[in-house]
């Protein structure tokens, strides 16, 4: 059996790496990417968690969190096809002004 912490710290490794993509990358899609990292480690909690005190509460709610996720793509997919159609790429600094 794997001990809990484990768990937590390939999380926080994993929290880590995608707050880092956050933090230092100007592309929308790896912001889209680091912010999945960051909720499949929150996920990865929920469920140590879970396992832990021995209910179930933990992985309705990284259900609930990947649901969010999925909904987060679509949207943000949207927001990178229209930077790229009104700016032609999908840099975030260079698109200060959505125009029409």
């Amino acid at each position: 059996m794997v001990p809990p912490t484990y768990y937590l710290v390939l999380s926080a490794a994993i929290f880590c790496i995608g707050l880092f993509g956050i933090l230092t990358r100007r592309n929308a899609l790896y912001f889209l990417m680091s912010a999945e990292l960051m909720l499949n480690a929150a996920v990865i909690n929920l469920v140590a968690f879970s396992f832990q005190w021995g209910n179930l509460t933990g992985q309705t709610f990284a259900l609930f969190v990947i649901a969010l996720a999925a909904a987060e793509v679509a949207v943000g997919i949207g927001i990178v096809l229209v930077l790229y159609r009104n700016f032609g790429e999908i840099d975030v600094l260079n698109a200060d002004s959505m125009r029409w």
